[in-house]
């Protein structure tokens, strides 16, 4: 009897235990996860201890945010379940360390597993230590375009490149993407970059330097806001502060995040400042000269527009915030980019001379070399090496520096670099005094303020009018040989200091010392050539006794810039030009046709062109084959007498200019 009345209340405990269990199924289902956490509950009390129901229970208190109830539930089974169940509740408690080691347990189990389909489960995800590889590609690659010292805002510490990447793996941001990594890696490569990125961006400071600024030396190993608040830690200190209040955890300012005690940084830094501002989260200027609350026309005066490292800065940078003297915003200008205020880009466009669509948005390289040339021709530098120093990444050069060289060393190698990388040959338009380095250089970058003379450009109906008189000349067989001596001519070049120049020659045939000259410092002279109109020039440099005339080592030349020549594709429709008449056009080559005919009319637009008034060199023979340019206080301007007449057209060489 006894024993059938206990038979009957475990199977009524089983049914009950049954029930709950059931019912909180359904509860949990339907998201109640109170009363589904009450009922698997009950149903243990019952006697149900099964893997299920402690799953299922610990699955309610992950998702109410019951992180300890969660955890003592996920001990209870031993298989891969367990663990996942532990992982998700260390997640949600942001307990990541465990929620790791959990996941990498839970691998370990599904790769022990007898079962085939649990076994495969295991290719669905990757280990800690696969996802930490590739998560460390993407780092390395956002670390490539950043500076090699930063200040950890949060804390205020000077930190190198493996600080900067243990900080990261030890932050929250860091533990939950490993986690998103190993759950996700097929579709999470786009949520790894935002997260590298948005963790490492930093912000650059533009400034002028102040006397007591504080080297790397004096910072290194402390804490930046614990720093007696003098001399340039205030600026420091201030800058630090407003990059973290913006929510920037990385900060740089030249100052103290270079070692410039080792050649080796240094040289790095220099070569790779460009790209770091350009690639910088938010560059802040601070305009120690410019008081609070000034007026429109404040920025425009301020010194930070005439150093020569700014230029680089200002021109780099995508976002740029600008800041008073009391770290107030400029004209209190509150858009997060100063960039595209319109007010602060014209005031800075009339103060520099920059183009504003280059202000805002500035392509490097040797592309319009002469005009940003131009533009950095009013800086200053402390150190005379750095205003070429500074210019490294504007045009996208790495000549190598060189601390102790002197100004027109440095400033002819940089020059050096952009015309053997570019052929650019307006880095040779200038006027004032030629550099040591070379004479078709100047000494000082200043020589470039002045703008390069524009050759006028002929209308349509003048050039087919030009063509017009050239081929009934008889000039198109000729022009045509003109031109493909022309092409064949190789890209301007240096060798040990030595311009190798192509250009057209003309012999000067007479040099007259203008007479009723002022004893000034600069001499005027009339000068003739071979096939130009005569034209005066002046320069510092005696060219001859006074009471000579007649003069032979001299030439007038025209740097061949390949730009005249029409390539084939570039030719427009030749329905506007009249036909051929005569046998003499055809290609250089000797053939006729079509091909022969755009050859021919090319090369005749080509000697219509060139009969417009060119910037021309003086060059005096120095020794043997050598030249070396002769300086002019402005630009020498030349013509050609007669471009109908090609048979004397002067003679193409290239020239190696001291």
């Amino acid at each position: 009897m006894l024993q059938s009345s206990h038979v009957c209340h475990s199977a009524f405990k089983d049914k009950c235990s049954t029930l709950c269990a059931t019912n909180g199924d359904t509860a949990l289902a339907a998201r109640d996860y109170d009363k589904a956490i009450a009922l698997y509950s009950a149903a243990i009390d019952l006697g149900s201890v099964t893997h299920t129901i402690f799953v299922n229970r610990c699955k309610a208190n992950t998702d109410k945010g019951v992180w300890e109830e969660a955890l003592l539930d996920a001990q209870k089974p031993s298989s891969y379940i367990g663990y996942q169940l532990k992982h998700a509740a260390c997640y949600g408690a942001q307990r990541f360390d465990e929620a790791i080691d959990a996941f990498n347990s839970m691998l370990s189990k599904l790769d022990d597993a007898s079962e085939s389909h649990i076994r495969n489960l295991r290719k669905q995800y990757i280990s800690s230590f696969e996802a930490e590889d590739v998560i460390r590609v993407f780092v390395d690659a956002q670390l490539e375009n950043a500076p090699l010292r930063l200040i950890d805002t949060t804390i205020g510490l000077l930190c190198d490149r493996e600080a900067q990447i243990t900080a990261f793996k030890t932050s929250t941001e860091y533990k939950e993407l490993l986690l998103s990594v190993m759950k996700h890696l097929d579709s999470r490569k786009e949520h790894i970059g935002e997260v590298v990125e948005k963790y490492f961006r930093c912000v650059m400071l533009s400034h002028r330097w102040d006397t007591a600024e504080s080297p790397l030396h004096e910072i290194q190993g402390k804490i930046v806001y614990e720093l007696r608040p003098i001399g340039g830690i205030v600026k420091l200190q201030l800058f630090c502060k407003f990059a973290c209040d913006a929510g920037y955890r990385w900060a740089w300012m030249d100052t103290c995040c270079i070692d410039k005690a080792n050649n080796v940084e240094l040289h790095e830094s220099i070569n790779s400042m460009f790209v770091w501002y350009h690639h910088s989260a938010l560059t802040i200027v601070y305009l120690s000269d410019v008081p609070p609350s000034s007026k429109s026309g404040a920025l425009a005066k301020s010194v930070w527009n005439k150093r020569g490292w700014t230029f680089q800065e200002l021109m780099a940078s995508k976002r740029v915030l600008f800041y008073q003297k009391d770290w107030t915003l400029y004209l209190n200008d509150r858009s997060p980019n100063h960039k595209d205020s319109n007010a602060i880009m014209e005031e800075l466009a009339d103060a520099t001379g920059i183009d504003r669509e280059a202000l805002v948005a500035f392509h490097p390289g040797t592309r319009n070399v002469r005009k940003t040339l131009q533009w950095a021709s009013s800086r200053i530098t402390t150190r005379q090496e750095d205003i070429a120093y500074s210019l490294f990444g504007v045009f996208r050069v790495r000549p190598g520096v060189d601390y102790g060289e002197k100004k027109q060393n440095a400033l002819g190698r940089l020059l050096q670099a952009i015309i053997a990388q570019s052929g650019d040959i307006t880095a040779l338009d200038w006027v004032g005094r030629p550099s040591e380095f070379n004479s078709c250089l100047p000494a000082k970058i200043s020589s470039y303020k002045a703008p390069p003379y524009t050759c006028p450009s002929l209308s349509t109906e003048e050039l087919c009018k030009a063509v017009s008189l050239l081929r009934k000349s008889g000039a198109a067989q000729l022009a045509s040989k003109l031109y493909s001596k022309l092409d064949s001519l190789h890209a301007p070049r240096f060798a040990h200091q030595r311009l190798h120049l192509p250009c057209i020659a003309f012999r000067v045939t007479e040099i007259r010392r203008k007479s009723h000259q002022d004893q000034d410092t600069c001499v005027t002279y009339e000068v003739k050539a071979d096939g130009l109109r005569d034209l005066l020039i002046t320069t510092e440099k005696e060219l001859m006794p006074a009471s000579h005339t007649r003069v032979t080592p001299f030439l007038l030349i025209r740097p061949w810039d390949h730009g005249l020549l029409e390539l084939p594709d570039d030719v427009h429709s030749v329905s506007n030009w009249t036909p051929p008449g005569s046998p003499t056009d055809v290609s250089p080559g000797g053939s006729s046709g079509e091909h022969g005919l755009v050859d021919s009319e090319r090369a005749l637009r080509l000697i219509a062109r060139l009969g417009q008034p060119f910037s021309a060199f003086l060059l005096k023979l120095e020794r043997r084959r050598e030249y070396r340019r002769v300086a002019s206080d402005r630009c020498i301007v030349a013509q050609f007498k007669d471009t109908t007449c090609v048979h004397d057209m002067p003679e193409v060489r290239t020239l190696e200019i001291l």
